[in-house]
Parts: C-alpha cells; sequence; structure tokens
C-alpha cells in the first residue's frame, strides 16, 4: 500500500478471498484455525489458500488456546508466515511457542479500560507483534471478529511502543480514518468489518477498508 499503514484481513476462506484482500492490498491474510468461528477454516484448507498468496504478503495462523498437536499439525502443512495467539495465553506460553515453532507470534489482547493496558508491557517482553482488539463481551462465544470496537482514547496517550502493533475491534470502512487518527496506530486488522454476512468477504468493503486506511 503506499501509505505506511498496513491491513491486516483475517477470516479468509476462499481462494476469491485471497484474491481479493491481494487486490485490494492487504499486508496481512488471516486463516482462522478456531473451531467455533464462522471463519474457520481446517488446516488442509488453509494449506490449499496459502499457496494462492502473493509473495510479499504474510499469511498468519489465527489460533485460540492452541495445544502443541494442532500447532505441529500446522506447522507440518500450512506454509504460515506467522501465529496469531487469540485466547487466554500467558505470557510463558507465548515464548514457548515461539521458541518451538520459530515463526513471528502475533499476541491479542483484549481492551475494555484503563486496568488492561498493563498487559501490553508483559506480552511485549515475549510476542513479536501485539493486537490490541475490544475485549468481547461476556456471553460472546468468539473471542474476536465480534464487530465491537473500544474506547481509541485509551490508546491516545501511548506514545511509546516497545513491539509493532495493530489495532482491531470494530473497525469498519466507514471508522478505520478515525480510528487510526485517534489511536496513532500503523497497523490495523479487519474480519467482521469486511463482510456481508458472518464468514463471507466482500471485495467491494476489502478495496474500500484499505482506501480508507490509506487515505489516512
Amino acid at each position: 500500500m503506499p501509505s505506511q499503514v498496513r491491513v491486516k484481513i483475517c477470516g479468509l476462506r476462499t481462494v476469491a478471498d485471497v484474491m481479493a484482500a491481494s487486490d485490494a492490498g492487504a499486508a496481512y491474510v488471516g486463516f482462522n484455525f478456531f473451531p467455533k468461528s464462522p471463519r474457520y477454516v481446517s488446516p488442509e484448507q488453509a494449506r490449499d489458500l496459502a499457496i494462492e498468496v502473493p509473495v510479499g504478503i504474510a499469511k498468519v495462523g489465527l489460533v485460540v488456546n492452541a495445544d502443541d498437536a494442532l500447532l505441529d499439525r500446522l506447522a507440518e502443512i500450512v506454509p504460515l508466515d506467522m501465529l496469531q495467539l487469540h485466547g487466554a495465553e500467558t505470557p510463558e506460553r507465548v515464548a514457548q511457542i515461539r521458541a518451538r515453532y520459530g515463526l513471528p507470534v502475533i499476541k491479542v489482547l483484549g481492551i475494555s479500560g484503563p486496568d488492561d493496558l498493563e498487559a501490553i508491557d508483559r506480552y511485549s517482553l515475549v510476542a513479536d507483534q501485539l493486537l490490541v482488539d475490544a475485549k468481547p463481551p461476556k456471553d460472546a462465544v468468539l473471542p474476536g471478529g465480534n464487530g465491537v470496537r473500544f474506547d481509541w482514547s485509551l490508546l491516545a496517550r501511548r506514545k511509546y511502543w516497545t513491539k509493532p502493533w495493530m489495532l482491531a475491534g470494530g473497525l469498519t470502512p466507514e471508522n478505520v480514518a478515525q480510528a487510526i487518527a485517534q489511536t496513532g496506530a500503523m497497523q490495523v486488522d479487519v474480519a467482521s468489518g469486511v463482510e456481508s454476512a458472518p464468514g463471507c468477504k466482500d471485495a467491494g468493503l476489502m478495496r474500500a477498508f484499505c482506501a480508507a486506511a490509506r487515505g489516512a
């Protein structure tokens, strides 16, 4: 993308999704391995999608409290560039996964209030990148991708980050420029905000989202 803001589009399920995300200018594409998600793909499906991703776009595997059996399977058959940990993984588990698989790790941190920001410093010691997302509603089945945003002003006063980070949570083509302006985010992540229905990516929304991020 011409601007410095990098976009990650998560939850791709078809080759058409991959091509549309690439054409829109995504820097990262994400494959969701959480079975309860409408964006779930099997390792075998992800392998077939990953080989279609153009060179230069990072392929990210999203897992939730994954055990070594699943991670071993992914490492065996899916050519991923990064792992995204979207569960309750401890800093020790993050470090263990990073060492075992030799891939950069993105740790997702849910934010709902100022008390949640302390985790950013702890996980910065072990993760390669952080993804700052809205905490899911208490009755939510999914840890992310719920279309919920948090108070972006919580991040406005954070001037220094020791690791690269992404902003997520309720981002859409209509509000992503405002989110970038308010938080200073240089990377943004979207899933439900570019869908016509849960799990169904919309090529036009992906183009609009990336264009809005560029414009910011």
